[in-house]
């Protein structure tokens, strides 16, 4: 499977941040093989069908959607270009928490990272025609810098992607604000970072120093789960992409997320699921599961 790193040269810009509208002449294309990447992309999608495969979802794709990609998932894509017309934002992340001055910025958006909720998300026409615009502003301010360039793209991209949120909080029923506290984000941010090796509460109390009902409390209160329940979820999406996308035995498996035995995966993952891992592998290999 190929991984494709961010080139900062492409379509004239020199930044690890750009804009790319399917209808120009710069040479980027979605791939129909499956792909992972090193940064992350927004796709404004103002003409679509087909579908896209993204991690272990099958997304149907329609026009006036929004779909979000995150650093290192999986996907492939499967349309019509020739009916296929919008925009694509695409971003480091780390450029990205720096460009903000803060470290917990893409962990606050909570259309990236998920795993629980749809990372597609449907608007209306008017929705993606304003954020089209605003796209093609920061392209411009891109190609054609000033002294004051970086202002007006950091304006218009925070704009973006806070208003994103806002809309992907509302279709989701989930808490919008974004708290002032870290605590929630700094635990979030280390789920991803060391989810192979720690998935215990006390894990992550440590690694930070607090209590385990206060982090608890901080999770609690802002995504509405417990740590327990964070961390078993991201657990359980990981092992699912082993699954899908290596040929790794389930013992393999085990062994990479530091399972004492084979079996104790195969239980957990049949708690969550319904299913072993050998029927979820070879029900996404039928495609029965999508």
């Amino acid at each position: 499977m190929q991984h494709i790193k961010f080139d900062k040269t492409v379509c004239g810009v020199n930044l690890l941040l750009n804009t790319i509208d399917f209808q120009s002449e710069c040479p980027f294309e979605v791939s129909s093989e499956t792909v992972s990447a090193d940064y992350f992309q927004i796709f404004f999608l103002k003409k679509a069908n087909g579908f896209l495969k993204l991690n272990d979802e099958l997304l149907t794709l329609k026009p006036n959607s929004i779909v979000f990609i995150s650093k290192h998932q999986h996907h492939s894509w499967h349309v019509d270009f020739s009916k296929f017309e919008g925009q694509l934002l695409l971003f480091q992340d780390d450029f990205l928490n720096d460009f903000f001055s803060d470290q917990y910025f893409l962990i606050r958006l909570l259309y990236f990272y998920q795993t629980k909720f749809p990372l597609i998300m449907d608007v209306d026409a008017t929705y993606i025609h304003n954020h089209l615009l605003k796209l093609s502003e920061i392209k411009y301010e891109l190609v054609n810098p000033k002294s004051d360039s970086v202002h007006i793209i950091r304006s218009l991209l925070y704009y973006i992607l806070i208003n994103l949120n806002r809309n992907y909080s509302q279709q989701n029923n989930l808490k919008e604000a974004i708290s002032a506290d870290n605590t929630a984000y700094q635990f979030r941010k280390l789920v991803e970072k060391h989810i192979y090796n720690y998935q215990r509460v006390e894990d992550y109390a440590s690694l930070m120093n607090i209590s385990r009902i206060s982090l608890n409390k901080a999770v609690k209160n802002q995504f509405n789960v417990t740590v327990t329940e964070f961390i078993k979820s991201r657990l359980l999406f990981e092992i699912k992409m082993k699954l899908i996308h290596t040929s790794k035995t389930v013992s393999e498996i085990a062994h990479v997320f530091h399972f004492s035995e084979a079996n104790h995966l195969s239980r957990f993952f049949k708690q969550k699921t319904g299913l072993s891992p050998i029927e979820f592998r070879l029900d996404y290999q039928n495609g029965t599961s999508l």
